[in-house]
């Protein structure tokens, strides 16, 4: 038999994939970037696949992976994505319509028309495991004329770390989050009746152990055949992993990690939750961050922001007051920035129906009310330290949630508060900033009226969540009304729309 070589890639193509010279054409790299590239141009020898990522508005990671030798084309002439992350909601339903003109202004949506994703060479990183030899690599999504694409979230955070270092500060930025680890049973799928709009049915799971006995050694031990391992992945990513510890309901876990720089941070949750499900997966089990799965005894978890402000002049932490359970006037500007509008940009740290089951008054870990004090777990912003390492923890957010959303908007919320200058010093418990929503519809209304968010997220990406959102929990009010759920518990639909995708 004749066997005849085809070339399959006709001179000139380029490969297919991408613009030629995208990244050149329209200067998209700095020097950093620039200089990673060629790193990475020697590193691709040793790497097998490459798994090319984005964060959509949900703050769930999107990808293609690509032979090594493709990447190389990749890297410069960026990649083609599709438009579905922006127009489908949790449940994959159509939420914004792309046939006609969508109203959110971005005119490549109307068709659901390809956006270029160009990867970012900073971020390139081997992932540590057996099989083919596989890196990960975050990208920025850019429309085809070479302009940023206004939807992209990565882009948001990175507008406002603009404003703090035209002000000469830089924010810095600690992540504590709290999600589930259980044990996969054997079952079907999930896709029997899974559809646009409608989820099937979450992972069968059972728990790790009884829970309830907080940071207790022995119920570290019924989970440590995954966190141990987990841990040193981790740390082989290169992530600054402090602890990782067992919480309070049977099998939920805490990992924190120690400061990072503000975009070193968002791509590190990222990078952090997708090696969290992907470990946990190849292992047997289920790692979710569902704020409150419907599983017994379930707890709620929380995503803790800890966040201060370095000067860029003098490299010091501006927030110390020169005591114990003392905050500097800019310290207390920044912590009021946030309580003022802990209301309206709640949705971009609490942005799923299920989110908000957890900040009630059952849960007396978590906040209610828009206040902070000195080292209390029951406020809104816990404020730590007298020294060097004064800073605020955040306690409103889901672990689920977009975290360059999260994080643009509470550091946008501090500087604006920065900016305004210090009230008089005090805590602020009572009065004068305005109540935490108690559900997403409450927090979507707060959100659509804010002027604050329009400037914040420009109004193409504002308008797109604000869709996004109303289609969410239209299908939760109409599932409900169908169903007539008993009880005021996590209900079957939560459950399915958020469990396994978290």
């Amino acid at each position: 038999m004749i066997v005849i070589s085809r070339p399959w890639s006709l001179p000139g193509e380029d490969s297919g994939v991408g613009r030629p010279s995208f990244v050149a054409e329209f200067g998209l790299w700095d020097e950093r970037q620039a200089a990673a590239a060629e790193r990475i141009a020697v590193a691709l020898a040793e790497v097998d696949l490459v798994r090319v990522v984005f964060c959509d508005p949900h703050g769930l990671a999107r990808s293609k992976t690509l032979p090594a030798e493709v990447f190389r084309t990749v890297l410069r002439n960026g990649m083609d994505f599709s438009a579905g992350p922006f127009l489908f909601d949790t449940g994959h339903a159509v939420a914004v319509d792309f046939r006609t003109d969508s109203g959110v202004g971005v005119d490549e949506l109307r068709g659901a028309g390809d956006f270029v994703l160009v990867p970012d060479p900073c971020t390139f990183q081997v992932l540590p495991g057996p099989g083919p030899r596989t890196a990960w690599v975050l990208g920025d999504e850019y429309l085809r004329d070479g302009s940023p694409h206004p939807l992209s979230t990565r882009g948001v955070l990175r507008r406002v770390l603009a404003e703090y270092a035209r002000q000469d500060l830089a924010p810095v930025i600690g992540l504590e989050i709290e999600w589930y680890l259980t044990r996969l049973l054997e079952g079907p799928a999930g896709n029997a009746g899974n559809g646009f709009g409608l989820q099937g049915d979450a992972p069968a799971v059972a728990a790790m152990n009884p829970g309830y006995q907080f940071n207790l050694d022995a119920y570290y031990d019924s989970v440590a055949h995954v966190a141990d391992p987990l841990a040193a992945l981790l740390s082989g990513l290169g992530l600054p992993l402090r602890t990782i510890e067992h919480e309070s309901g049977p099998g939920q876990l805490e990992t924190t990690f120690g400061p990072m720089l503000a975009q070193d941070a968002a791509d590190a949750m990222l990078l952090f939750r997708t090696q969290v499900k992907r470990f946990c997966r190849s292992v047997g089990h289920h790692a979710s961050f569902m704020t409150l799965p419907r599983l017994d005894g379930a707890d709620s978890s929380g995503w803790h922001l800890h966040q201060s402000v370095t000067s860029t002049k003098t490299g010091g932490n501006v927030f110390p007051g020169g005591g114990q359970d003392t905050l500097s006037p800019a310290g207390v500007a920044y912590v009021e920035g946030l309580l003022a509008r802990g209301r309206e940009f709640c949705l971009l740290s609490v942005p799923t129906v299920n989110g908000y089951r957890r900040l009630a008054p059952e849960f007396t870990l978590s906040p209610t009310t828009a206040d902070w004090r000195f080292e209390d777990r029951g406020a809104m912003v816990r404020v730590l330290g007298g020294d060097a390492s004064t800073h605020a923890e955040n306690r409103i957010g889901e672990p689920c949630a977009n975290p360059y959303l999260a994080i643009a908007s509470q550091l946008s919320a501090g500087l604006e508060g920065l900016n305004a200058g210090s009230p008089p010093a005090g805590s602020a418990t009572g009065p004068g900033h305005p109540g935490l929503p108690a559900s997403l519809r409450e927090a979507l209304d707060a959100f659509r009226a804010s002027e604050r968010v329009t400037r914040l997220l420009g109004a193409p990406l504002k308008t797109c969540l604000t869709s996004l959102k109303e289609s969410e929990i239209t299908r939760y009010d109409a599932w409900c009304a169908a169903e007539r759920p008993a009880g005021g518990g996590v209900t079957d639909w939560e459950h399915r729309e958020y469990f396994g995708a978290y």
